[in-house]
């Protein structure tokens, strides 16, 4: 149960980075200042900041018309849904 704790804090701290990074990054571009690379963000949605890339394109319309952009983070997350669907079914086969 400990690792459970600790990966859905690994997702929850990765998330709040990845909002505040993509929230920074609209604000550079309202303001037309120096942005964040698109490949960082995408990094940092791989890392397990997802749902928090997700949370940011949907709540402060960022990165939405960036069709390339959009299907690698959905790429990401499919990624994410195929390994954590692969250790519940090895985890399943264990029991």
């Amino acid at each position: 149960m400990r690792i459970v704790v600790v990966i859905l804090a690994w997702y929850f701290a990765w998330s709040v980075m990845t909002f505040i990074v993509f929230a920074h990054d609209k604000r550079a571009a309202r303001l037309e200042r120096r942005r964040i690379r698109e490949a960082t963000l995408l990094k940092m949605a791989f890392a397990g900041g997802w749902p928090g890339a997700v949370a940011a394109g949907r709540l402060l319309r960022h990165k939405t018309r960036k069709a390339p952009f959009r299907r690698m983070l959905w790429a990401i997350i499919a990624v994410h849904t195929a390994v954590w669907g692969l250790v519940l079914i090895l985890n399943r086969a264990q029991f």
